[in-house]
């Protein structure tokens, strides 16, 4: 944490949002690029028009027909929070508009792994689909929409994954990332491109009245922004305009107690308060319980959470995501030990820096877990990383990697490169700019490894690679206040590439203490100053800081501490450094 290197944003000279804006909420906004008030304008007349997804109007068709004759659906749906809200919103967006044969498949990761595979297709081809939508994969997936249409079943693939240089044969692919798609935000999660083509679905539908003659009401699409705001923010996508659009309705159903009760139920589960709740609770509260799921056993109980309209069910299903949580973190902190000893000892053993990046495996390592073990170490070192775990439905010794990457490095298109230049080394692999999953085998790992390292150095180099704290200039004693922590609170949603504000100070330590085992509670003051602010630092200590230490550097959040029915000001810390 004291590697940091703190870094202040740009702020333009000339800032042309309203006076009436809190002046600090105008200096953030304005380094976020935000040139106007009206890119704020987070109405719903502000979203972008579905016309633009290229195939939409094919994916319409469709489902369209799937509707007049009454056929068969079936949802193929990834194992992550993005997949499980992609395909409860699915379900229940067909349903609103008259669907009443719609069934679902999710695929195991132990058995199946990921997407639309033919093994995957086989299993769906028992539930005898006429149509076939992915949420949230398949724009990989071409042997297994092969082995669909092969067995007369149309495909309808909806991703938001990066494509490779072939596509499948589907019916209809929806993606805003093919090469000739004119959608002006690339950043929809698997559950925004969903939520598009249910908005073009009902505007063909009741363009040709069919609500009329069905005599069903015209869906409020709107009442399922919820389940949107929760898969978009789980995915870390960028929250562009668009996504925080998207979202911030989201976040006001759930405050109003307007959600589903799958969300309902872990928001209560983990404590969170309506009044305060932000976009960070939904990452942070929901999506590890939801993706617990998926990593341990079988996504389907995450769907059926989002899919209950009985809060009863919901709160006991709420109950066994949370221990699945539990049960994860317990892997995760037993793998991540053992990870940060083989490197610690590296370090300690080799005179040379950290690698520009760090290719990690060990037989007994969690297949499912590997992803947040990859995190937590580039958290540490600032470095991509790549974790691998044995596939554990395995008769050919194949290992499947994890991987994280870090500001100014887009994973997915480096192990693009990868198999350019060592054809045959990487089975499968797909993902996003920030992370992405591979195949390889396992007795390819060390010529991975060199290969990884060797690719790494083409596209970014050390001197990129320092680890950065953004900050947002200083605070002014008066401007410590509840009202500017509410303000910006209100000012979100804030996620991935429009992130909250952080500042810096310097403060006098007037006392400091562990909590929890590994969290540092601070009362600060600032100099010349009388008031007194309580901080936290999340998962640091002071045990390597001097013997006397009166004053420190920080750079921090502003949040507010909910007690017992109490509200008050709490510095969130986000890197501290003694002087």
């Amino acid at each position: 944490m004291n590697n940091k290197t703190i870094i202040h944003r740009h702020i333009p000279g000339d800032i042309n949002l309203p006076k009436s804006l809190h002046p600090v909420l105008r200096r953030v906004y304005a380094a976020r690029n935000i040139q106007s008030s009206d890119e704020l304008d987070y109405s719903l007349a502000s979203l972008l028009p579905f016309k633009n997804l290229s195939n939409i109007d094919n994916a319409v068709l469709l489902l369209q027909e799937a509707l007049e004759e009454n056929k068969r659906i079936l949802i193929v749906a990834d194992f992550d929070a993005d997949g499980a809200t992609s395909c409860a919103l699915a379900i229940r967006g067909l349903t609103m508009m008259g669907f009443t044969d719609i069934v679902y498949v999710v695929p195991n990761r132990f058995e199946y792994g990921y997407g639309l595979t033919p093994e995957i297709v086989d299993v769906a081809l028992d539930y005898e689909p006429d149509l076939l939508i992915t949420v949230d994969n398949g724009i990989s997936s071409i042997d297994g929409v092969k082995r669909a249409k092969e067995n007369g079943v149309k495909v309808l693939i909806t991703d938001h994954h990066l494509p490779g240089d072939l596509l499948p044969d589907a019916d209809a692919i929806v993606n805003p990332q093919l090469v000739d798609d004119q959608f002006p935000s690339k950043n929809l999660a698997g559950v925004g491109v969903v939520f598009y083509i249910l908005l073009a679905l009902r505007a063909k539908l009741r363009e040709e009245g069919w609500f009329d003659k069905q005599e069903i009401p015209m869906p409020n699409l709107a009442k399922l922004l919820d389940i949107v705001a929760l898969g978009t923010v789980a995915d870390v996508v960028p929250l562009d305009r668009n996504n925080r659009t998207l979202v911030s309705h989201g976040l006001k159903l759930i405050k109003q107690n307007k959600t589903i009760a799958g969300i309902s139920a872990i928001l209560n589960q983990s404590g969170r308060s309506l009044a305060t709740l932000s976009a960070s609770d939904l990452g942070f509260s929901i999506a590890p319980k939801l993706n617990a799921a998926g990593r341990l056993t079988d996504m389907s109980l995450g769907i059926e959470c989002l899919l209950t309209d009985d809060f009863e069910k919901a709160k006991e299903m709420a109950n066994q995501l949370n221990d699945l949580n539990k049960e994860r973190r317990e892997i995760q902190d037993e793998m991540q030990e053992k990870a940060m000893l083989v490197l610690d000892d590296y370090l300690q053993n080799t005179s040379e820096e950290v690698p520009a990046g760090l290719c990690l495996y060990e037989p007994d390592w969690h297949q499912g877990v590997i992803g947040i073990l990859a995190a937590k170490v580039k958290e540490k070192f600032n470095r991509p990383v790549i974790a691998f775990a044995k596939d554990s439905n395995d008769e050919n010794a194949t290992i499947k990697g994890s991987a994280r990457s870090i500001n100014g490095l887009h994973i997915r298109d480096l192990l693009e490169d990868m198999t350019r230049i060592y054809p045959d080394l990487i089975l499968t692999f797909g993902g996003h700019a920030m992370a992405a999953g591979l195949t390889i085998n396992e007795s390819d790992f060390e010529k991975f490894a060199t290969g990884f390292i060797e690719t790494l150095k083409q596209h970014i180099c050390l001197d990129q690679m320092q680890d950065e704290c953004m900050v947002d200039g200083e605070l002014t004693v008066n401007d410590l206040t509840m009202h500017l922590a509410k303000e910006i609170q209100a000012a979100g949603p804030w996620g991935q590439l429009f992130p909250e504000p952080v500042f810096e100070g310097q403060f006098k330590i007037i006392e400091k203490r562990i909590v929890g085992a590994n969290h540092l509670k601070l009362r600060l003051q600032i100099e010349g100053n009388n008031r007194v602010f309580d901080g936290i630092a999340f998962n640091i200590t002071d045990e390597d800081w001097p013997d006397v230490c009166e004053k420190v550097h920080s750079a921090y959040r502003l949040g507010i501490n909910e007690f017992r029915g109490n509200s008050q000001l709490q510095l969130l810390i986000e890197h501290i450094e003694p002087l």
